[in-house]
């Protein structure tokens, strides 16, 4: 079973609205890729409807949908908190704009996205949720460092036994391994080494529900 993932983002740029109406192209895709190919639209739309990307048109409508997802009054998690595992992608994932490749090859593989967040963690946060590793793994300390400097999406994934199924799904923690021992595995296609493994998630099937409820009810509602 598969569902839509849609992510909001604010974005920031002089001229913000015009700049992003031109780079996301005419609403409709086969338009866009006659008027402006190259445009967002142009690349990954398929229709008037589902065209890639919404964009606001305007300062008035730009005020309301933004005050309608990132005002204080947050819309509630979709997550459901059961038969479920946390996938992290990483800085460096979402950074590099490999992020959506990676939700692609998630839901590719039957598994549900129920709930996705974008979080910037603080580093007491990611010490907090990455202390059981502690003084277990070397590479505990650029892991914190790594987590803390870059924007964190995070995934509720479910299936019926998702945290045993997914962590075959993602493979070895060591991408080098992952590429020997199970070369369709998420980590071996985006992993580069252990720190920037391309995502994180649970280990224990009795965490998977505990590590979901941490970031899409508590970190989610103190955001």
């Amino acid at each position: 079973m598969t569902s839509d993932v849609c992510i909001g983002m604010e974005l920031i740029n002089k001229n913000g609205i015009q700049a992003w109406r031109q780079f996301i192209g005419p609403t409709n895709s086969e338009v866009a890729r006659k008027e402006a190919p190259m445009s967002i639209r142009g690349v990954f739309g398929t229709d008037g409807t589902k065209n890639a990307v919404h964009g606001s048109d305007s300062l008035e409508s730009a005020k309301r949908e933004l005050d309608y997802f990132f005002s204080s009054k947050k819309m509630p998690s979709t997550g459901v908190t059961n038969n479920c595992t946390l996938c992290l992608i990483k800085p460096h994932i979402v950074k590099d704009g490999l992020a959506g490749q990676v939700i692609d090859m998630i839901l590719g593989a039957g598994f549900e996205i129920s709930a996705a967040e974008i979080f910037y963690l603080s580093r007491p946060i990611i010490e907090e949720f990455y202390g059981v590793y502690k003084g277990v793994i070397p590479e505990y300390l650029p892991i914190i460092e790594h987590f803390s400097n870059g924007p964190t999406l995070a995934l509720e994934v479910r299936q019926e036994s998702a945290v045993k199924s997914f962590r075959e799904f993602v493979g070895p923690n060591d991408p080098e391994i992952a590429k020997h021992l199970s070369n369709s595995s998420l980590r071996a296609k985006f992993g580069i080494d252990k720190v920037k493994n391309a995502v994180h998630c649970t280990d224990m099937p009795e965490d998977g529900v505990l590590e979901c409820e941490y970031f899409f009810k508590i970190l989610q509602a103190n955001q």
